[in-house]
């Protein structure tokens, strides 16, 4: 792990850069001590900064690289944003750094003041002990990773290995830069600015700062909640479901190509802010939408009935920034693992989680004709399943499952799914190699059948579409399961 700044010889230029979407004054800039960084009583954890996520590994590493550089005059650990807001301090960006380093003095003090000789020395970690500011957590997460650290912390720095001179340069020669801000957006602009100059966040991690910024007013209180809920899932989990499902689905069912999910993608999830967008008549049906569910649910009848309403999300639609991106994704988190078998996650499947998440798959399974759950089974196991342009295959079969079970449930489901199947496999049995630009360009430019459930009214406007009949199969490789089903549905027809 590197604790140093990404760039330390940052030039005018660089800076300029960094501040170029900044609107008003610039933030102010300072070289920090530890010492006076963890004394400063105005700074404050906001309640939208996500859970103390460093582990043991962490500060393992944080005590290693203090113990490797004890020999130079100064040494940086990094760069803290902070948004200025009256005499408090919001931690944007540097919780976990400040938090560790915290624990670490915590542990010195309470490991090695018997082995320190310096009285000075002594004196001034009793009274940064007092001057620090014991931060409220309420994460179960942060809470648990806190206990485990410390522990850790104090069999470190208990080692003979780190001496009083290791002490006074953590506190003496270590430092910070930090950037003052006094508008929490241009905080976030200014931490994404600096994120950028280093190693790219996740376009998921980008749309989390930006909808965290577009909250209303009204929804400030569930900010914590909700960074809480986000941070619970697995980082793994949403790339894949924003990049194969969540991405595609949206630019398909637009005729747009989806070959890659990056941070200029990302614009396809900022949609409208309903308190400082004027409500244009378009907007008027997501308008009361979004009141009266929150309306509905605050009734005192729920508390009996407990029949609480979830907002009517829909995969294409206009998205409301803030909480309800949130819910959002949430609610699709759950409807894709619930549609797509081969959907990944990191849930184990014997959790409570997994086991209701086998449960609501069964059910709408169980309903399905013959011949389309006998078509989910051979996709599930036919032998060529796993190469790579059979799984871009069945991304397609998969989304496209999923966009019209969002659309109209159950309805006509097992015809759905003969259509489906048909449409997409056709590019395998056609094609010799599928690649990522057969999967999109057959989606895009073959019959796009993510436009047609698109302008689709009911079911059959979308079951009743017309498909070709192969007239000759390109590579049965692997194959000779997904060709019998093409035979037995009359879309192929083997040669005499």
């Amino acid at each position: 792990m590197n604790y140093q700044l990404r760039n330390p010889s940052m030039s005018d230029a660089d800076t300029a850069n960094a501040l170029d979407r900044i609107e008003h004054a610039p933030p102010k800039m300072a070289i920090v001590k530890v010492k006076d960084l963890l004394a400063d009583a105005q700074l404050t954890i906001p309640d939208y900064q996500r859970p103390y996520k460093w582990t043991t590994r962490h500060v393992g590493q944080l005590i290693s690289d203090i113990c490797k550089h004890s020999d130079k005059s100064s040494y940086r650990l990094g760069t803290v944003v902070f948004h200025q807001e009256g005499a408090l301090k919001n931690i944007v960006d540097g919780q976990q750094r400040i938090i560790s380093l915290t624990l670490t003095i915590r542990a010195i003090i309470a490991r090695c003041m018997e082995r320190i000789k310096d009285a000075d020395l002594k004196k001034r970690l009793r009274e940064l002990s007092q001057s620090i500011q014991d931060q409220p957590i309420s994460s179960e997460i942060a809470q648990n990773n806190i206990q485990q650290n410390y522990s850790e912390l104090e069999r470190l720095v208990d080692r003979p290995e780190f001496t009083e001179q290791h002490v006074e340069f953590l506190l003496d020669q270590c430092e910070v830069v930090t950037f003052t801000l006094e508008d929490v957006s241009e905080a976030f602009q200014f931490f994404d600015s600096q994120n950028a100059r280093g190693k790219d966040l996740d376009p998921h991690d980008l749309l989390k700062a930006y909808h965290l910024r577009e909250f209303m007013e009204t929804d400030q209180t569930l900010k914590a909640q909700t960074v809480e809920t986000w941070e619970d899932s697995n980082s793994e989990d949403l790339a894949h479901l924003f990049a194969n499902y969540l991405f595609r689905i949206r630019q398909w069912s637009q005729g747009g190509s989806a070959r890659y999910f990056g941070k200029a993608e990302a614009e396809l999830f900022k949609g409208v802010n309903l308190e400082k967008q004027q409500i244009y008549p378009y907007l008027q049906q997501l308008n009361i939408a979004h009141h009266w569910i929150d309306q509905y649910n605050a009734q005192y009848e729920r508390r009996i009935d407990r029949n609480a309403q979830t907002f009517p999300f829909h995969l294409d639609q206009i998205i409301i920034n803030g909480r309800r991106f949130f819910e959002m994704i949430t609610f699709y988190q759950v409807r894709v693992r619930e549609v797509a078998t081969t959907a990944v996650w990191k849930g184990k499947k014997d959790s409570k989680e997994g086991i209701a998440m086998a449960a609501r798959q069964s059910a709408w399974k169980e309903k399905l004709s013959d011949d389309a759950q006998k078509i989910l089974d051979t996709l599930d196991c036919y032998s060529g399943k796993n190469r790579t342009g059979d799984r871009y295959v069945r991304t397609i079969f998969d989304c496209l499952l999923i966009a019209y079970y969002d659309k109209f449930g159950e309805d006509d489901i097992s015809l759905a799914i003969g259509k489906i199947f048909i449409w997409a496999y056709s590019l395998r049995l056609t094609r010799f190699s599928v690649k990522l630009a057969s999967m999109d360009n057959h989606v895009v430019r073959d019959n796009n059948l993510f436009r047609k459930l698109h302008s689709a009214i009911t079911p059959s406007d979308f079951t009743r579409c017309q498909l070709p009949q192969l007239e000759e199969i390109g590579n049965a490789s692997k194959v000779e399961e997904i060709v019998e089903i093409f035979e037995d549905m009359r879309y192929y027809e083997r040669p005499n």
